[in-house]
This record gives C-alpha cells, structure tokens and sequence, in this order.
C-alpha cells in the first residue's frame, strides 16, 4: 500500500473518531449544566474550561472570546474552523482525506462524510444547533457513528482497513484517557466530598460522555463509584471504548498490517502497542490509584503519542500531517 493512502486512511479515521468525542463530551456538559439551577461564573467557568483544557485549545479560545460561557464553548469546539480540532474542522480533514483516497473506500462512505460535511456548513445546521443543541450534537454522533458502520459493512477488510481500526483505537484510547483526567483533577469541585451527589453525578457524566452508562450499570449494580468508573473504562477487556479493548485493537490492527505474530514485533509501533497492551492486561486499578490516577493517564496518553509518532514514520513517512 502507498504511504499516502495509508496515511489518509489512518487520520481519516482519527478525525472522525476525534468529531464525535467532541459532540458526545458537549451533549453530556450541556445536561450536566442543567441539573445545577446556581450558574454563576465560577460553576460555569468549572464546567466549561475542562472542555477547553483537554482540547489543549485554551490560548486560541482566550483570543477569540471575551469570556468563558457554554455558547462561547459550543461554538467554539463546534464550528470554530480556525481551531484545528473543532467538530467542523475534523469533519473538513476527514473529509479531504477521504477524497485523497476515494479508489480504496466505498462510495457509501464518501458519500456519509462528504454530506455531514455539506450539512455543517449550511445554515440548517445552524439552525438545529440554535433550536437545541443536545438534539444537534446527538444528531451529528449518529452521522457519525453510521459512517463507523457504513465502513465495517462496505470495505474490504484489507490494509487500508487495518489503518482505518489502528485511527480509530488510537484516538478513542487517547479521548476516554482525557475525559477521565478531566473530572479527576479539573471538575471535582474545591471541598465537595467524594462520594457526594455533585461526586456521583460528575461520574456519570464521565460515564455518559464514553457512551458506558448502561453497560457500567449492567455490571455494578447501580454503584457509582471513582475506583468503579475507573476500572471500568481503563481496564474492562470487553467495553468498546475502554483504554484495555482500544489498546488490544490497535495492537492488533498493527501486527495485522504487518503480518507479524502478536508475540513479537517488527517495527517500533508494534513494540510500544505490545507495551501498552501488556501493561494494561497485567495492572490493577489498586496498582494505578497507589500510582495516581491523573499520573497513569498522563503516561498512557504519552505513549499513544509515542505510537502515532512511529506508525507515521513506519508506514506514512510522505507527509507530517499533525
């Protein structure tokens, strides 16, 4: 497979994993916001910095707005085409790599990205977004998801598709790594007691921004917990968007490019996918808490850089696209 095309396939698929975190984590704030009925600017500033923060996208925000407020944010992360990992501009780049690779995809999936990206720029999704944005940003995460679907159900499952799953894991690990160490070290209001109703309810907004409430409550009885929350999106083997599932996924869509059995490794994605693999089938949540929690993501989100950095230079060495 050409360099190009395995890069276009890679970051095609990060860019639209990337847009759909993004609308999934607003949908969830937006509810949040309406169970406190006092919104001073402190509560508002707590609730809507976070967002900002994980994006890495704080210094730009502050050029452009006065002030933090939901609409400043929403608008912002949504349809802000100057910030690079706003929900329109991941579409545009998904969009542009789709086209650089239209003879390896389906026309099904050109079709699905080219009309969400045709619908963002028109003044009907303006209007969804100003009539209410929770059935907007609902909206536009299953226009994404049927693109996920449209992909399984009409690609060869070859190469191309293999770059498709190693983007698509790569980002979902690194998205659920970042909505946990927002509410561990930035949402966790100043002297609330963990435990406590805002505690809970700040953990099932975590929950419900990786799509997992129901499928936690399934398995801890109607427990709401930090350690439970926790373990469950680090370490569960079986939840789609757990950090434990991403990680088994792209090392496994990696040693299927290759052809390398999953005992060893040919090049030095492999080795760190296997690393990461292996550390987060032999860890506890005991293990990651006496470490720290906002310590372990941090490194975990550390090396998916590593991974993504030596994917590239194995397999895409053409272009640097950031």
């Amino acid at each position: 497979m050409l360099s190009r095309v395995a890069d276009a396939c890679f970051w095609l698929s990060r860019y639209i994993e990337r847009a759909e975190a993004n609308a999934r984590v607003l949908d969830v704030n937006i509810q949040l916001m309406l169970d406190f009925e006092d919104q001073n600017e402190s509560t508002v500033q707590q609730y809507w910095l976070p967002i900002l923060a994980t994006l890495e996208d704080q210094e730009l925000f502050n050029d452009l707005h006065d002030g933090i407020s939901g609409d400043a944010v929403m608008e912002f992360v949504t349809f802000e085409k100057s910030n690079h990992h706003s929900i329109i501009s991941c579409v545009t780049s998904a969009r542009e790599n789709a086209r650089m690779v239209r003879e390896q995809i389906s026309s099904e999936m050109w079709e699905q990205i080219n009309r969400l990206y045709l619908y963002l720029l028109s003044n009907a999704a303006r209007a969804a977004f100003i009539e209410s944005p929770i059935d907007f940003y609902r909206s536009l995460v299953d226009s994404l998801h049927s693109f996920q679907g449209i992909t399984d159900a009409t690609m060869t499952h070859g190469e191309g598709w293999q770059f498709l799953q190693a983007g698509k894991f790569l980002e979902r690990a690194d998205s659920t790594s970042r909505v946990l160490d927002i509410k561990y070290h930035i949402l966790l209001p100043t002297g609330e007691q963990i435990g406590g109703t805002v505690d809970i309810t700040q953990w099932m907004a975590v929950l419900r921004s990786c799509s997992a409430m129901e499928a936690f409550l399934k398995i801890s009885h109607g427990q709401v917990t930090s350690w439970g929350v926790a373990a469950f999106l680090i370490l569960h083997d079986n939840f789609p968007r757990s950090l434990r599932f991403c990680a088994d996924k792209l090392d496994l869509a990696l040693h299927s490019i290759s052809g390398c059995e999953r005992a060893h490794f040919s090049n030095e994605a492999e080795r760190l996918s296997g690393l990461l693999r292996s550390n987060l089938d032999f860890t506890t949540i005991e293990t990651i808490f006496a470490t720290g929690l906002h310590q372990y993501l941090d490194q975990t989100q550390l090396r998916l850089i590593e991974i993504s950095d030596a994917l590239v230079k194995t397999y895409c060495t053409w272009l640097d696209q950031a």
